[in-house]
């Protein structure tokens, strides 16, 4: 006997903040055995609906409807106990617990028989395991979720929500920081869940997922729904239109021509456990791709040479001084920048306003005599919204509520206003929508016409042949070849990756 289908319904869904709109009366619906796409620029309202769903937001008005039957959400326990489980982007784990208690936390089983409550350790570990052995991924339980790569803590974000068991699973950007294995390994057990029934609501920027994973296609714009559409009606500019209207495609300019004066060299740089004997140039004005798997090295690479986690031996050359980094004090004095992978965490500080985190990283130069000048920090943090073109309503108010994007310009123009020769770019691109890697690769390319190096590491090879110069390929904590962006396709970019030879 086949299992009923669930079915996940709004009906005129709200959502109003001080000053704004989230959600403009929303009515959708979504049906069990399905796998359905959520998608829109950023600030379209895709967070503020799956907030919403989840009980982690209340809506302003409106009704949420679960198997037919209107339900009330006033708390992500009770989202929980009507089924729906939802994987955030912006991870969620306790980093100094293990793998295996934050797959169950919350429900860590106990020993029977005992007056006192006792945490039953061997079914903890045991249920883990079990969980990841159904997504096909091996993780060592008992490692403490903090160690772990951001792909590899996402793993355990999606194995906790798998273990509810859920009949509406919401996975908002769950690919943004997995390798193409583990995708398709995360692509088979959302397969396995449609033919159970399960609701799947599935959020992504990557529009090349659409094809492989979805059934349906439902667009918000600024708030409201534009409309559903089959896959089979999905088509690139069909999808394009519907999230933005019209999108200007930016192509690498002509007049970037790769430059050959050499700025810094690595030479030799190892870090146990993380890469052995890296050696490279990069040219003035550069942009170096580094491409490869997840567990390759190359976000550990970028950390050692911003002096973050330091190498244990080898040493940069910079304009002709030999260098060891020892920390991102000394890397920043040097002219080196960094943005790191997970800008939440990382990159900003989510409290403070986007003004103040534009400024952190150049204080010396708003300061006069010790004390901040607010003109001289107007006038910067003016310059930084218009040429990096920040959609910003206010510069005073918190930088959580700006959109993936937009928080990315904030990040790079904290470190552009540091006058920066070498800017580290780790995964510039994760969680942004299509009009704001438009936007990126540009920035990117302005900072080479200026004589700014860069160095990308992206999971996206198709980008690093859009705008890199070179791509250097890093296998197993080496650099294993060389390739210019016009002598190689995608498919062998990703099989030079995988393979001993390209």
């Amino acid at each position: 006997m086949s299992t009923p289908a669930h079915s996940l319904q709004t009906r005129s869904l709200r959502k109003e903040y001080p000053g704004t709109v989230a959600l403009d009366d929303v009515s959708v619906s979504f049906t069990g055995g399905k796998i359905h796409a959520l998608i829109g620029k950023n600030g379209a309202g895709k967070s503020t609906l799956v907030k919403i769903i989840s009980g982690a937001t209340q809506p302003t008005r409106g009704s949420i409807l679960v198997d037919g039957l209107e339900v009330s959400l006033p708390s992500p326990r009770h989202a929980l106990e009507r089924g729906i489980v939802a994987v955030h982007q912006e991870l969620s784990l306790v980093p100094e617990l293990t793998v295996a208690e934050n797959i169950l936390l919350g429900r860590l089983p106990k020993k029977h028989g005992l007056r006192n409550s006792v945490i039953d350790w061997r079914s903890v570990f045991l249920r883990a395991g079990q969980v990841l052995d159904d997504l096909g991924v091996y993780l060592d339980v008992h490692e403490k979720a903090g160690t772990l790569g951001i792909a590899q803590q996402q793993v355990v974000e999606i194995a906790k929500a798998m273990s509810y068991e859920p009949s509406i699973l919401i996975l908002d950007e769950p690919t943004s920081a997995l390798a193409q294995h583990e995708t398709e390994r995360l692509f088979d057990v959302l397969k396995k869940l449609k033919t159970r029934g399960v609701v799947l609501l599935y959020i992504t920027h990557r529009l090349q997922e659409l094809h492989e994973i979805a059934d349906t296609v439902t667009v918000l714009r600024n708030g409201a729904l534009v409309g559903t559409i089959g896959i089979d009606q999905a088509t690139p500019a069909a999808i394009v239109q519907m999230m933005f209207g019209e999108v200007v495609q930016r192509s690498r300019p002509v007049d970037l021509i790769a430059p050959t004066e050499p700025f810094v060299e690595v030479r030799s740089l190892s870090r146990t456990g993380s890469f052995d004997d890296v050696n490279f140039t990069v040219n003035k004005g550069e942009v170096l791709g580094i491409a490869g798997l997840l567990g390759s090295g190359r976000t550990e690479l970028l950390r050692a040479i911003f002096g973050a986690d330091p190498p244990d031996s080898g040493e940069l050359i910079i304009a002709g001084q030999h260098i060891r980094p020892t920390s991102p004090e000394q890397m920043k004095e040097l002219g080196i920048a960094m943005t790191p992978e997970n800008r939440k965490d990382q990159g900003l500080v989510q409290l403070l306003s986007t003004s103040v985190n534009l400024c952190l990283s150049s204080l010396h130069r708003i300061a006069s005599h010790g004390f901040l000048t607010r003109t001289r920090e107007e006038r910067l943090v003016e310059k930084n919204v218009r040429e990096l073109d920040i959609k910003v309503n206010r510069t005073d108010a918190p930088v959580a509520f700006l959109s993936g994007g937009n928080q990315q310009k904030v990040v790079i123009g904290k470190w552009l206003n540091t006058n920066p020769r070498l800017v580290l770019l780790d995964e510039p691109t994760r969680g942004i929508d299509v009009q704001a890697k438009q936007q990126m690769f540009q920035i990117i390319w302005d900072m080479s016409k200026r004589g700014i190096s860069c160095i990308v590491v992206s999971s996206e090879l198709e980008e690093l042949l859009d705008i890199c110069h070179r791509i250097l390929i890093m296998r197993a904590g080496r650099i294993v070849s060389e390739v210019r962006p016009s002598e190689i396709s995608l498919e062998n970019l990703f099989a030079a990756c995988m393979k001993e030879e390209v």
